[in-house]
């Protein structure tokens, strides 16, 4: 028997637009997803529906990703943002005397480290 609870998981709340409440995603399970009213429920509904994913991919006899599984990341992604940022971001990186992928990793840590409003 699997420990449900090994496997990596993310919460995002969900806009009001999207019916509100928060969503669960496994990155080791492209497939399975959650939701719920509420963190503690979209947790719950989310080892359910870890629980039948995993029993149907042994049932049809494929391979179940080890825990934490999911997560290799090169580093490296490509966006397109329109020419007028570009010029911005540009302009802000020879202005603070960085590269722009520094300035932008910057930009993006800052982010990703301040909390949510409730």
């Amino acid at each position: 028997m699997r420990d449900l609870k090994q496997y990596p998981f993310e919460i995002q709340l969900l806009s009001e637009e999207d019916g509100g409440g928060y969503l669960i995603s496994f990155p080791d399970f492209s497939e399975c997803i959650s939701d719920g009213d509420t963190i503690e429920e979209a947790m719950h509904n989310g080892l359910d529906a870890l629980a039948e994913t995993i029993d149907a991919l042994e049932s049809l006899n494929l391979p179940v990703p080890e825990p934490g599984s999911g997560g290799s990341y090169s580093g490296k992604f490509i966006q397109r943002v329109p020419k007028s940022l570009h010029a911005r971001l540009a302009a802000r990186a020879r202005q603070e005397g960085v590269s722009m992928n520094t300035l932008v990793n910057t930009f993006l840590a800052e982010s990703l480290g301040k909390k949510e409003p409730a």
